[in-house]
């Protein structure tokens, strides 16, 4: 017997947006599509120099346009977003994976006027970009990230130049680029050779002692060897000095979103995490976000100052984009995307998120890490890259706080530990077990745990 297939309700299209605009952009040449009403010409051709952008826009303002939607990949758009929204026009930036889902249009001319029928009835969703100082933050962090990526490639650059010549500086050192490392590798491209005379060089707070120190700088050096690290080092520091001054920039734009903003009415409290975060920006991080924000975000758990800053810069300092957490935790590529198809779930791979979630110090004592640590066993089967899946999901249950500031603010401070929530859990346990054991017939005798199993 087959279930009886209910009638489709009928929708009608309802005309959204009368004076609708649609751009398919290239990196030479822009085709614009206006309603056959607005021009007898209602697809037009345009370069790309800074005048055909202007002769876009008053185009567009002859049609009587109020709002345009444009397609690209890369960053060919942000020219003549900008130029757009100096005109006065709402511009919207779509997906282009969204709006190519229709056979049969394979030229820039179909392009933008699907795209232009499409927008007019109000069927394209635009893509979240900031505005104001926080797209200049997120600029100046974005870079940020670019520079100290192109670092950490010189930094293996120079494990390579000191592997090669046997010293052991990098294994015996937590981290090379740190005080001790540093020094030692200025010494060496500067000419000391003598492990006597460079271990002197350790830090006080270097973990190795001076002995192991000193017989780790014993190696065979050749001079290729030496002027790889060298030129290495020389990059790596040219490079932290361009973070430095992205580091002043993103002081002056934090000082002017501070300026705009009235005074928190409660105080900075103490700082969570005394720690620095790795590669923090060498400025007052909580004390401007709190003077913006008028919370502390680093109050908590997982989220550090750098994170805070890496969110206020992605998603603003208004929510309200976002509906739910559940679209929240979805435009950060932190939900599921399952595709099913005849009853059959088709899993797709996610982009990559719009903020690296990397929880501080701290976190795993927390509720965070006791719920991490009871997911983590059950994916104990899989390759250990998909262990990091009870990661993503825990970094999930944060960004759904995150989205809720002052209600997690407040959760936070009254967050009794992991020891609390492992206990609830415990009891969750034991009465799916009593529950289940009754429904067979069963009467459970309650008995001292184990050590073992208290443990456990």
């Amino acid at each position: 017997m087959t279930r009886k297939t209910q009638p489709r309700r009928k929708r009608n299209l309802t005309l959204v947006n009368p004076n609708a605009a649609a751009i398919d952009i290239g990196a030479t040449i822009l085709v614009a599509a206006v309603s056959p009403r607005c021009d007898p010409e209602p697809v037009r051709t345009f370069g790309t120099f800074t005048a055909d952008l202007h002769r876009l826009a008053a185009w567009l303002e002859q049609c009587g346009v109020k709002t345009v939607a444009m397609e690209s990949t890369g960053v060919y758009w942000i020219p003549l977003f900008e130029i757009l929204e100096q005109h006065g026009f709402d511009a919207i930036l779509v997906n282009a994976r969204e709006a190519k889902q229709v056979p049969g249009r394979k030229s820039d001319v179909s392009d933008a006027e699907w795209l232009q029928r499409l927008h007019k009835y109000g069927l394209l969703r635009a893509s979240f970009r900031p505005t104001g100082e926080i797209a200049t933050l997120q600029s100046y962090l974005r870079q940020r990230e670019r520079l100290l990526d192109a670092a950490a490639t010189h930094i293996q650059h120079m494990q390579k130049a000191l592997t090669e010549m046997n010293l052991q500086l990098h294994h015996v050192v937590t981290d090379v680029t740190g005080a001790t490392g540093l020094r030692i590798m200025r010494a060496l491209v500067g000419g000391e050779r003598d492990p006597d005379k460079l271990a002197p060089y350790r830090d006080p707070h270097c973990k190795a002692s001076a002995e192991t120190l000193r017989a780790a700088l014993v190696g065979n050096d050749r001079e290729e060897h030496v002027f790889a690290l060298a030129q290495a080092l020389e990059l790596y520091e040219i490079y932290q000095v361009k973070v430095a001054a992205c580091d002043e920039r993103i002081a002056v734009v934090l000082e002017r979103m501070k300026d705009a903003h009235p005074a928190p009415p409660a105080a900075l409290p103490p700082p969570r995490y005394k720690r620095p975060q790795a590669c923090e920006p060498g400025v007052p991080v909580r004390e401007a976000l709190h003077a913006i924000l008028g919370v502390d975000l680093t109050q908590i758990h997982g989220i550090g100052p750098y994170l805070a800053l890496k969110l206020v810069s992605e998603c603003g300092t208004d929510l309200s984009a976002w509906p739910t957490s559940k679209h929240f935790t979805s435009w950060l590529s932190l939900a599921p995307h399952n595709k099913i198809s005849g009853a059959r779930c088709c899993r797709r791979a996610r982009a990559a998120p719009a903020v690296e979630w990397r929880p501080c110090c701290g976190w795993r004592r927390r509720r965070w890490g006791a719920l991490r640590r009871r997911w983590a066993p059950s994916i104990a089967a899989w390759p250990p890259a998909l262990k990091a899946k009870a990661v993503t999901a825990t970094a999930r249950k944060i960004a759904v706080f995150s989205s809720t500031t002052p209600f997690a603010i407040a959760w936070t401070t009254l967050d009794p530990g992991a020891s609390y929530y492992e206990e609830g859990y415990r009891q969750r346990v034991l009465s799916n077990v009593r529950r289940r054991a009754k429904s067979l017939g069963y009467a459970l005798q309650r008995m001292e745990p184990t050590p073992a199993a208290a443990v456990s």
